[in-house]
């Protein structure tokens, strides 16, 4: 007699990434009594083991040399020492790039993704962010405005931590924060030269906690944040959200699942997702009343195209691809030089940023963009901290270490992150011809930067150096405008709109085409305005969720 085969379960939800979106749906769900599988294409997390944020090069025999990694800004990579976020390039997962084209992609292959060691920054988007078409006629409005996702904002802010002040600076939405952290002798030189120059130099706006919050310690400055928090002081959703959730009982992790298609079934739902185990090699899939993309906008983009255009019957699945407008200006500032030791502890990064000040009036170029301030020597340090001050001066000995003494922390750079807007040349598409070594067609990338970001990337080189210049800075170098890509702010292959035929998700990022289908990452903006886009994705998600929930409930999906 032959054995009957037991049918696979049909698990409530399955998330597929487990990134801020990702995080928080499975967070929201679970609390909401809903059974969720989650599909992370990465390995687990064990921060005991994975973070490395008090270890030196000294500590370890090859000092970090010959590790993979690619050059980031400032000539950091990320390699050995940093949190196993993720990469530019994984073997065995390609992407390619049309010919006259160039297009950076940072995938994560680890629980929790990006926000093990991303910068934190968590900014609202105004209320004008939300109506990009009504105020210059470029692009298009979101199905939302600020007021629909403000309690969204709160429920974010209040569970992560984010510190702040409250400004009253309409570009910049004043929400629930923590106190800050003092501001450092290079931030203080800098407000005053930026008053001179009518630029509102405030407190930065970061997922870090500044005191005891929602039981998690406060930020101690004990180390480099870039590679990840043991205390989970910094914000990640592997640990503030992801690792409470499991000891609900309500959540299941699938690691090493490289997802490969959603299926679709005859009433035209979702009724499994198909991976790859990428430990065995083998084919699987788990069913589902609904499923919730969060895999990054691009990568959630691919799976859609990889599963017979689901929900694309407008187009629009992975197009309008934008990243974050970025360019560097820095300076030598010799009031800086052989300062007193003093105590320059502090959150990563720089504890001061400038909104976009020029809101209301007409520009050279639509839109805007905010200033991040750092100074070489002031953060909590990196790996490479002291390589552009030794490696300046040749010699060993006395003379050598009164150089870095001397010089050490005496570079301010003022960075630039503006808003981009989608055009026509910025998309990404399956590749007709090559496959990852699971088999899976990957992405295929156009990116062009328009009149637009390049009339506002000028502006930001002269804003910028006219601030060092006040600032008395010396030396003063320039970066050009970022490659695509390489801020990793890719937003918009699948955004969120009331029409059908020019939008793939509705208002609560639900699918038009396919009733339980959801999407939790990037993927579902509308526009991609200068703010940081975490802190959005994270009010999207939890709402998105909400709104999952209820229509279960309801026996809607």
């Amino acid at each position: 007699m032959a054995q009957i085969q037991p049918a696979s379960p049909v698990h409530d939800v399955v998330v597929i990434g487990s990134g801020a979106g990702g995080g928080t749906a499975v967070h929201t769900l679970t609390r909401l009594g809903v059974n969720v599988l989650l599909l992370e294409a990465g390995g687990p997390l064990n921060p005991a083991r994975d973070f490395k944020e008090h270890m030196m090069p000294w500590h370890v025999p090859h000092r970090g040399a010959g590790e993979d990694g690619r050059y980031y800004f400032g000539g950091m990579k990320y390699g050995f020492f940093e949190a196993p976020n993720g990469y530019w390039e994984i073997p065995g997962e390609p992407y390619t790039v049309a010919p006259g084209n160039k297009f950076d992609w940072f995938r994560s292959r680890i629980l929790g993704g990006r926000t093990n060691h991303y910068g934190r920054i968590s900014l609202r988007f105004a209320d004008y962010d939300f109506k990009p078409y009504s105020t210059d006629g470029l692009g298009v409005d979101w199905p939302i405005t600020y007021q629909d996702l403000a309690p969204w904002y709160d429920k974010a802010e209040s569970f992560i931590g984010v510190h702040g002040t409250r400004d009253g600076i309409p570009s910049a939405p004043d929400g629930i924060f923590l106190p800050p952290p003092a501001f450092r002798v290079h931030e203080t030189l800098i407000q005053r030269a930026g008053a001179k120059l009518g630029l509102p130099v405030v407190a930065a706006r970061k997922a870090m906690l500044t005191k005891a919050h929602n039981g998690r310690a406060a930020c101690h400055y004990c180390g480099h944040c870039g590679r990840g928090c043991l205390t989970a002081s910094a914000y990640s959703s592997s640990q503030v959200q992801i690792f409470p959730a499991l000891k609900t009982g309500r959540l299941k992790i699938v690691h090493h699942a490289m997802v490969r298609e959603l299926i679709r079934g005859g009433e035209g739902r979702v009724t499994a997702v198909s991976y790859v185990d990428k430990t065995t090699r083998q084919e699987k899939r788990v069913r589902c009343r609904a499923v919730v993309l969060a895999a990054s906008a691009c990568e959630s983009a691919r799976i859609l195209l990889n599963s017979n255009g689901l929900a694309n019957s407008s187009g629009v699945v992975g197009r309008n691809l934008t990243d974050t407008v970025g360019l560097t200006v820095r300076g030598h500032v010799p009031a800086l030089e052989a300062l007193p030791r003093y105590d320059t502890d502090g959150i990563r990064g720089s504890h001061v940023y400038v909104p976009w000040w020029l809101y209301d009036r007409k520009n050279s170029f639509p839109r805007g963009y905010h200033i991040e301030l750092g100074g070489t020597g002031f953060a909590a340090p990196q790996v490479g901290s002291f390589h552009g001050v030794a490696a300046s001066r040749q010699g060993f000995g006395k003379d050598l270490k009164k150089h870095i003494r001397n010089d050490y922390g005496t570079t301010v750079s003022c960075t630039g992150r503006g808003e981009m807007i989608p055009n026509e040349k910025s998309y990404c598409e399956i590749d007709p011809s090559v496959t990852d070594e699971w088999g899976i067609p990957v992405l295929r990338f156009h990116f062009a930067w328009s009149e637009h970001e390049i009339r506002q990337s000028q502006h930001m080189r002269a804003t910028f150096t006219s601030l060092l210049e006040t600032l008395g800075a010396k030396s003063i170098t320039s970066t050009n405008i970022t490659t695509g890509g390489e801020v990793i702010h890719e937003v918009g292959t699948i955004r969120m709109g009331n029409d059908p035929r020019t939008s793939a998700l509705n208002a609560f990022s639900q699918a038009h085409d396919v009733k339980n289908l959801f999407v939790a990452d990037a993927g579902s903006f509308a526009s991609n305005p200068d703010k940081n886009p975490t802190l959005t994705i994270i009010a999207l998600a939890w709402r998105m969720s909400e709104y999952l929930a209820g229509e279960m409930r309801k026996g809607n999906v």
